[in-house]
Order: C-alpha cells, then sequence, then structure tokens
C-alpha cells in the first residue's frame, strides 16, 4: 500500500464526515422542531443508519447534539425519545433557526420579539451608564450607516447593520447575561428578513429611532436610550402583529 495515500485519508475524510452529520443534524432537527416527529415518538439508530446512509458513528454524535438542545433524550428499555417542546433549549440558536423554518415560525417570532422589549430597553438604559467615548461613537457611526442603507434599500447591509448596532448595545450593557443574547436577536432580525417579514424599506421613524437610541447613550441620557428603545420593540410588534394574529389565538 502507498504510505503516502493511506497518511491522508483521515484528514480527507474528516470534512466529509462533518458534512455529513451537518446534514443529518438539520434534518432531524427541523423535523422535531417543526412536528413532523412528534413528542414521545421513538428514533432507532439503525433505522437512522439506514435512512441517511450514514455510519452509526454519525448518527451517535448527531443525537449527542439534539440531546444538548434537549430535543432528545434516551430511556432504557424505550430508546431514543423526542422530547416535549417545554423541554427544548429554546435559547440555542440552532433550535430558534428550526423553529423559524417551521409552521410555528409566528409563535417563535412572538416569543423573542416580547424577550428582546424585556431586555433592550434596559440593556440601552445601562449602556448610557457604562458606555465608553470610543465604544459610544461606535454606535453612533452604525446609525448613521443604518439609515444610508435604509435610504438606499440595500437590505443586505441594512440587515448587518442592524444586527451590529443591537450586538453593540448589548455588549455596552456591560451584563454578560445580556451579551448572551446577541445571537438570539441575530437570528430573529436574520430571520424576519428571510421570510420576508420586514418592509423592503426602513421607515424613516425606525431609521430615527435607532439614532435617537445612539445619540441617548452618547449623552448618558438613559432615560431617553430606554425610551427609543422602547418604541422600536413596540414598531416591530405593530408590523409584525397581523401576521401572528393570523395563526396563533389571543394570548392577551
Amino acid at each position: 500500500m502507498d504510505q503516502s495515500s493511506s497518511a491522508v485519508a483521515p484528514t480527507q475524510s474528516a470534512p466529509v464526515e462533518a458534512g455529513l452529520h451537518a446534514r443529518v443534524l438539520d434534518h432531524l432537527g427541523t423535523a422535531i422542531c417543526g412536528g413532523e416527529l412528534t413528542a414521545g415518538s421513538v428514533l432507532n439508530i439503525d433505522d437512522l443508519v439506514d435512512r441517511y446512509a450514514v455510519s452509526r458513528s454519525v448518527v451517535r454524535e448527531v443525537l449527542r447534539v439534539l440531546a444538548a438542545m434537549g430535543l432528545i433524550e434516551t430511556r432504557r428499555r424505550v430508546g431514543v425519545m423526542i422530547r416535549a417542546a417545554n423541554d427544548w433549549n429554546v435559547f440555542d440558536p440552532q433550535v430558534i433557526r428550526w423553529r423559524l423554518a417551521s409552521a410555528g415560525q409566528m409563535a417563535q417570532m412572538r416569543s423573542i420579539t416580547e424577550l428582546r422589549t424585556a431586555v433592550e430597553p434596559h440593556a440601552a438604559w445601562l449602556a448610557a451608564r457604562r458606555v465608553n467615548h470610543d465604544e459610544a461613537s461606535d454606535l453612533v457611526g452604525l446609525a448613521a450607516k443604518m439609515w444610508a442603507a435604509g435610504k438606499a434599500g440595500d437590505e443586505a447591509r441594512f440587515l448587518s447593520l442592524d444586527i451590529e448596532f443591537h450586538r453593540q448595545v448589548l455588549l455596552a450593557s456591560g451584563n454578560e447575561m445580556f451579551v448572551k443574547l446577541q445571537e438570539l436577536v441575530a437570528e430573529v432580525l436574520t430571520g424576519r428578513h428571510h421570510y420576508h417579514l420586514m418592509p423592503h424599506h426602513p421607515d424613516e421613524q425606525a431609521l430615527q429611532l435607532h439614532a435617537d437610541v445612539a445619540q441617548a447613550i452618547q449623552r448618558r441620557d438613559g432615560e431617553g436610550a430606554r425610551h427609543a428603545m422602547v418604541q422600536i420593540m413596540e414598531q416591530a410588534f405593530e408590523e409584525m402583529r397581523s401576521m401572528w394574529e393570523k395563526t396563533e389565538p389571543d394570548r392577551g
């Protein structure tokens, strides 16, 4: 056997295994979060090996990841069982992504928007107290770039800047638990754009409110920053209210 060819084989197979793992994980995660695989359903490892034409090691690793997300559990004498939705790690960005791709899309949008409404105004208030000069200047600059991108109708750039703006506010809050929510905010903003749940051109009020948040933080005006961020969240609710009222019963 050619020793050089055998030496490179493991490194060549690693990307293949990673690709197979990602494909199976995405398919199973989407099926669970979308309700195709319901709570209490049992998964058989051999069946999964045959269905996806992958090795048992790939299937086991996928199941390990799904278990860490709270989507499945292994029960003695039963096997691998799908867990109820209230057991899932709903803060996991991948779980959010799968739920946004499912029939429960509007419920996911609503729950994250409610979370953002509770957290981001207070994060803006804290940022006004804790931000340094450079961070405040960067935030004002981001708001200006968002204005330009929004007016130009550059949706991709606006999305990128919008995600970064809210990330910077959470970072400037100085609260490490708030900071961890940045991935959730990025997922919901990306999801709104991906599923066409955002206006093609952000209206002038939305652009002005982001500028108001940034300027209030720069002035160290906590109440002004909080108020402007509350208005951003209220506007997000109003933009989506008609959509989720069509798919959900009134929850008050």
